[in-house]
């Protein structure tokens, strides 16, 4: 037995751990969805499920063990499963919106618009006149969260006619199997929703993010992020040997073209000093060793041939789409060295007065980047494969320890199991989810706030299907009772609530402090019932 300063130290290595063992998974699992050609089975099936990981382990070992005991340690269970749909849909949903909160105008939201928040507004006017855009996606993944809930009726009927003296876990049992099966189903239907939108590109938003991501860290070059992407989509050679003639100008697919648009607006924006929607020829050398491609002035003179039909002196951003798809497509040699020192140095110093007036730039390893492209694409696989196995490992390895810890932790402060869970695991098992959100929320673009928010509400989808589907196999095969009726409502109204918040086309910031306030009245609500007996 360890003393308090030990289980303090305990508590935060097996949490750390966790904590990393999810952005391990959240991470291998992103770079996945850089592969078109599984970017539905990925986005569907396997950012979902890898995603409930943590949570789902928590979860299992509060069950397993000597039976007695694992009836008390399965409030920790409940209480990491009431913690993690809460806390997911109320503190990080709130502050998602407050970072990703732009000026409402009228009806409209200002995210085309420069400045996304205008300065000095008053609290009331920025909870009034500020918040951000409910996409279609977002209300549809809010009706499917509230879809999922079923099993939480079904396993709270029992509670309703069991009499005082008679056995909870054998009147639970059949429905317990029948809350398993309705999970079960829910989670394959909700797989197939997921899969079906990812087919239909709904995760390219969050798919672009990672390419732009990678490609600003030096971690894969513009045609290494394409790469794939052309062997989904695009039918003709996916290498050319050298660049098209003058009298061809070769036009990228529309999927193509998309994925492009994309990923290079935001930079292209940044070289465009004059806002005119063109670029000169040195700002396009310049902007492609930003992509890090090696292309020498010759190139880029052999481009503007074909291109530049006016013979202006410049590319507009379509036009620069074009040039985009033939470098990605065309096989080139390495610049020589001395002739790419020479344009590095010009390179710094151009570089150095564009990015001044926005944010600061770091070194880029160039080990990867540097690669041709089917290596790169060959080296994130790697990557991500290597992550999902030591995040997973980790998780299976010390959710255990974890639960017992946080079983300890209870017993030495006298609080109940569930409400030491409720708040300490969730900081672990859904770091991934809270710090993705806000991430994404943060850039303050429409397609942005969508990836936050789906990704807090795909969790609660989880929840509801894969994780209460192993409390309910403990029920019904371990004989153990589910004794939770204040926790099982409190769940279910939160989810209502935040689910019914999404029916509207836009999020005030006033809405979302109310629902960062649900909270802590969620810990309240529970208490309140379990002390007039709810349970």
């Amino acid at each position: 037995e360890v003393g308090t300063s030990g289980l303090v130290w305990l508590l935060m290595s097996y949490g750390f751990v966790l904590f990393q063992a999810s952005n391990l998974i959240s991470q291998g699992s992103d770079l996945l969805l850089l592969v078109p050609s599984l970017a539905g089975l990925v986005g569907g099936v396997v950012l979902p499920l890898l995603g409930a990981v943590p949570d789902g382990a928590i979860m299992l070992f509060s069950g397993l063990g000597d039976i007695e005991k694992a009836q008390e340690t399965l409030s920790v269970g409940v209480g990491a499963l009431a913690g993690s749909t809460i806390m997911l849909l109320t503190v990080p949903w709130a502050l998602s919106v407050f970072a990703g909160r732009v000026d409402i105008q009228g009806d409209k939201l200002a995210y085309g618009l420069k400045t996304k928040v205008t300065p000095g507004k008053s609290i009331c006017e920025t909870m009034k006149y500020t918040g951000v855009s409910i996409s279609d996606p977002v209300q549809k993944g809010g009706s499917i969260m509230m879809i999922t809930t079923i099993p939480y009726f079904l396993i709270q009927i029992p509670a309703w006619y069991i009499k005082p003296g008679e056995s909870v876990a054998a009147g639970e049992k059949n429905w317990a199997l029948l809350a398993l099966v309705v999970c079960l189903i829910g989670f394959v239907w909700y797989l197939v929703k997921q899969l079906e939108g990812s087919r239909q590109g709904e995760d390219q938003a969050k798919r672009v993010e990672m390419m732009k991501d990678l490609i600003k860290a030096g971690e894969i070059s513009l045609s290494g992020a394409m790469n794939d992407v052309l062997k989904t989509f695009d039918n003709s050679d996916i290498r050319a040997s050298s660049y098209q003639s003058a009298d061809e100008t070769p036009q990228p697919p529309q999927k193509v073209k998309e994925y492009l648009s994309l990923i290079v607006r935001d930079l292209f924006r940044k070289y465009d000093k004059n806002q005119d929607n063109t670029l000169s020829k040195m700002e396009i050398t310049f902007f492609l060793r930003d992509m890090h491609e090696d292309i020498s002035e010759d190139e880029v003179d052999t481009l503007f041939a074909i291109y530049d039909k006016d013979n202006g002196g410049t590319i507009c951003f379509d036009e620069f789409v074009c040039i985009c798809y033939s470098i990605v497509k065309t096989q080139r040699d390495p610049i020589p060295a001395d002739i790419s020192s020479e344009v590095d140095i010009m390179h710094k110093g151009m570089t150095a007065n564009i990015m001044e007036e926005d944010e600061e730039t770091e070194d880029m390893p160039e080990d990867v980047a540097s690669l041709p492209a089917e290596k790169q694409q060959a080296a994130l696989k790697k990557k991500a494969f290597t992550l999902l196995a030591i995040g997973t490992a980790l998780v299976l390895l010390f959710a255990d320890p974890m639960v017992e810890v946080l079983q300890e932790v209870a017993v030495r402060v006298n609080i109940p199991p569930f409400y030491v869970s409720f708040i300490l695991a969730p900081l672990a098992s859904n770091a991934s989810e809270m710090i993705a959100s806000q991430y994404y929320a943060a850039k303050k673009t429409k397609k942005s706030i969508t990836v936050s928010l789906m990704a807090l509400e795909g969790a609660a989808s989880m929840n509801n299907t894969f994780c209460l589907s192993i409390f309910m196999a403990l029920i019904y095969f371990r004989g153990l009772a589910w004794k939770y009726t204040a926790e099982t409502v409190t769940i279910v109204l939160v989810i209502y609530f935040v689910g019914f918040m999404t029916r509207g086309k836009v999020m005030t910031t006033m809405k979302a402090l109310i629902i960062l306030c649900v909270f802590p009245l969620s810990i309240v609500l529970i208490a309140g019932m379990e002390a007039v007996g709810f349970d």
